[in-house]
């Protein structure tokens, strides 16, 4: 979800076509975001609560996020088959997903049909079953995925990293718990959870399509207003950033070694964000554009690809990237990496700082080619505090930066001595910090 929140900033580039969002507050008092366009007769809606897998109970880690799974596998009167038999007649689609800052549900429905599936994403989310039989069916998908992570080296890595970063803050640790504590998880914990995170006080909504703001009000209080007005906990507090440079080995038989390396981020108020935005592009954010790329692979063949990005989670934030190569070369690679780090303090050139300007305020350009990716940008702009006029200037923050300003967040954040790796493989001639 912090990567998410990242791809939301980027998406937010420029308007294909100028779009007017309506703020509504229903009868009950929610809240939303609105782009209506009668052109189509569907609705969108996208409805995320705060908080997310990060409202896990240290000791039920994976809880929520085995909760949110088992919202369509059965509500009210209908079991799992009757309920996805009801959802599908009526052409309409819910979805369900947990991430560490939020519980992400979604409606898609034609417009005739919109009230029959709010009333059912209402009972699934107010009414679930969580029946025996589908909860240990899922638990073992769950689990299935668990098992998979421990052989991909990727997820190894991302896991010691996050390990590392964030401490005994939720963030340390993976949102689909372990495979002995989602064993022990009862339906009682479930119940638990959903309390932990839906509520009316958790909730933003994007909604776009083929609806009125009086009409909308309406339907979101048909959904959410049997939700209880408050959670039963309150928001996790924000994580503390532990890393301190240095480089972990995790020995992996293969012929190639998987880097991953993470510094310390920056909020998305932070005055400094556009200019990291962008000195981020230029680093590694820009594809082939990249110094990174342009190093590590287009001038040594180092690797296929490597990128970073920032990681803006709601309540810790990385910059971060990633590679992999061949076990006798990663200790090359390695050093390059510190190097791109320290020498974007040295300043940006002109033209290189004017082509990423371009790419992120071109194009990445803002599409609006359907209302469901319009309502999920809605709530994803009210999710991390954007203002409701931020794509009007947001081109323009992109434009302001200036080299300076790209120096100057640099020196603040892309310290190489604070870069930390995790490296799973047997890279040659790399020897790793003793491990804790």
């Amino acid at each position: 979800m912090r990567a998410a929140i990242a791809t939301v900033l980027t998406l937010l580039a420029t308007p294909a076509l100028a779009i007017e969002i309506q703020d509504v507050t229903s009868p009950g008092g929610v809240q939303a975001w609105l782009v209506q366009d009668d052109s189509i007769p569907f609705v969108a809606l996208d409805i995320q609560f705060k908080g997310g897998a990060s409202m896990d109970q240290p000791d039920k880690r994976g809880a929520v996020n085995l909760m949110t799974a088992l919202l369509e596998e059965g509500a009210g009167n209908r079991d799992a088959v009757a309920f996805a038999q009801s959802v599908e007649d009526l052409g309409a689609r819910l979805s369900f997903s947990a991430g560490d800052d939020t519980v992400s549900v979604g409606l898609r429905a034609l417009s005739e049909n919109r009230d029959e599936a709010a009333d059912l994403l209402a009972q699934a989310l107010t009414q679930p079953r969580f029946d025996e039989d589908a909860l240990n069916r899922v638990r073992g998908q769950v689990q299935a995925v668990i098992r998979a992570e421990a052989t991909d080296p990727n997820a190894i890595a991302a896991k010691e990293m996050a390990r590392q970063a964030w401490g005994d803050h939720p963030y340390a640790t993976s949102i689909n718990g372990t495979s002995q504590s989602v064993a022990a998880l009862t339906r009682q914990d479930l119940v638990a959870a959903k309390n932990r995170v839906l509520a009316r006080d958790r909730v933003v909504v994007g909604a776009a399509g083929d609806i009125s703001a009086e009409e909308l009000g309406l339907l979101l209080d048909r959904i959410l207003g049997g939700l209880p007005a408050q959670a039963t906990a309150p928001l996790p507090e924000p994580a503390e950033l532990r890393l301190d440079g240095g480089v972990t080995v995790i020995d992996w038989d293969s012929p190639q070694t998987v880097v991953a390396f993470a510094g310390p981020g920056l909020p998305i108020d932070d005055p400094d964000y556009f200019a990291a935005f962008v000195a981020n592009h230029i680093l590694g954010g820009g594809g082939f554009s990249s110094r990174l790329m342009e190093e590590i692979r287009e001038k040594r063949g180092l690797t296929y690809g490597v990128g970073t990005g920032l990681a803006t989670g709601l309540f810790g934030q990385t910059w971060q990237g990633g590679m992999a190569g061949s076990n006798a070369t990663t200790a090359e690679a390695v050093d390059l990496i510190r190097q791109e780090w320290a020498r974007m303090t040295e300043g940006v050139g002109d033209e290189e700082l004017a082509d990423a300007k371009t790419f992120l305020t071109g194009e990445y350009a803002l599409r609006f080619d359907g209302n469901g990716r319009i309502a999920s940008i809605l709530a994803g702009m009210q999710l991390v505090g954007l203002p409701i006029d931020y794509i009007d200037g947001r081109n323009a923050k992109v434009e302001a930066v200036t080299a300076d300003d790209v120096a100057r967040v640099a020196d603040r954040l892309l310290d190489p001595e604070r870069l930390r790796f995790v490296l799973v493989g047997r890279p040659d001639g790399i020897q790793g910090d003793p491990q804790d």
